[in-house]
């Protein structure tokens, strides 16, 4: 279907209505974005700069950041997986098993919320602290306050020079405030606008998706499947933040994965918002993801419990998943806090071919490769 269409017309001005049009830069870091793509929101404390951003790349690939120096951020976020790790649920650097899989970095600069399950995470300064030196679970295991990690970084020559470009102001750069602050400006700089539906409607390039994948998009934005109203805008991801844009509350939902007969109907610790706001009616609430760069990222759901995105298929038209035995028997689809938007639809076989080819389109294969946001220490 051309975008000339009334239905073209509808998707562009959806994908476009957080928008900021032309090309951004932030003190010589250019994002490269095409025209019509959003900028991102940059804190005014933490300006983005070229030399944060590297020092930031470096220490975002650096075994250092963890007590027993055996993982990196990058461990958990590979960027040939679209920055995830394809575990159902990640582990920490001694050996822990995480509740949750990790979340992509993809375009996490628009995030308006920064966890699975926590809506008051919101800021990327504030995210860094919780694998360096948090405890449950253990990620990186770094101890607070962290004089042995900025120890460890100051016998390190290059960062002698990466902190003082970076934070040129400061006698003594080496500080956990400028790591943070290092490692969210790299964060920020992981984003995917060059992937085949982008070119086809940020660039106008009409064959840069196939005729399946333009069927698979109008059954995407359709009514039947509403899949957009949950993974909408130009991320497919709901609420965003960007440069202009007004704030947007974070989206979560229950999509009726699962249905205990326990007092909570998700399986603990894995409960949701609930763990938070302790409110019975957030129990199996979890963020709306990226849908970019999906068909990279599986295993898929908070718990990495679906294998496939034909199987995701099976759950959403299912309006919920069943298990039929074991501990998390349950029919999901009956779940009290599911939300009424996951309501299940009929594919038949080529509509769900179409609907993947929609979703493969999604790729930025560009990104996966992109030196900007490759290891570093691999060319010392």
């Amino acid at each position: 279907m051309s975008r000339s269409g009334a239905f073209g017309v509808a998707v562009s001005a959806l994908l476009l209505a957080t928008v900021v049009a032309g090309r951004a830069r932030a003190d010589g870091w250019d994002f490269q974005l095409p025209h019509g793509f959003p900028s991102p929101r940059i804190p005014a404390d933490n300006p983005l700069t070229s030399a944060k951003v590297e020092l930031g790349r470096y220490l975002f690939y650096d075994t250092r950041l963890s007590a027993n120096e055996t993982q990196a951020c990058a461990t958990c976020h590979q960027q040939a997986r679209a920055f995830t790790d394809g575990r159902a649920r990640a582990v920490g650097s001694t050996g822990q098993v995480h509740p949750r899989g990790s979340m992509s970095l993809v375009n996490v600069a628009f995030a308006s919320a920064l966890a699975w399950a926590n809506p008051n995470l919101h800021r990327l300064e504030d995210q860094a602290l919780i694998p360096m030196f948090g405890v449950d679970p253990i990620e990186l295991g770094m101890t607070a306050p962290g004089d042995a990690l900025t120890a460890r970084l100051e016998a390190v020559p290059i960062y002698a020079r990466l902190f003082a470009d970076a934070f040129p102001a400061d006698p003594t750069p080496v500080t956990v405030e400028h790591v943070r602050q290092s490692l969210a400006s790299f964060e920020r700089t992981i984003i995917s606008a060059r992937s085949p539906y982008d070119r086809y409607h940020f660039e106008r390039e009409d064959d840069a998706i196939s005729a399946d994948a333009k069927r698979g998009e109008v059954l995407f934005f359709s009514q039947p499947l509403s899949c957009f109203r949950c993974h909408s805008g130009f991320n497919f991801s709901g609420a965003v933040e960007t440069e202009g844009g007004d704030p947007r509350s974070p989206e979560f939902h229950n999509t009726g994965l699962y249905n205990l007969s326990t007092a909570l109907s998700y399986p603990p610790p894995n409960t949701g918002t609930y763990e938070v706001t302790h409110d019975p009616s957030d129990v199996g609430k979890f963020k709306v993801p990226t849908l970019r760069n999906i068909a990279v990222t599986a295993p898929y759901m908070h718990d990495g419990s679906i294998e496939t995105l034909d199987a995701v298929l099976d759950h959403y038209a299912a309006g919920g998943r069943t298990i039929s035995s074991g501990p998390y028997a349950g029919v999901g689809h009956d779940n009290p806090n599911k939300s009424p938007i996951v309501h299940g639809f009929v594919l038949t076989p080529s509509q769900r071919a179409d609907l993947i080819a929609f979703l493969e389109t999604l790729t930025d294969r560009a990104l996966l490769t992109d030196e900007r946001l490759s290891n570093p220490w691999k060319k010392k």
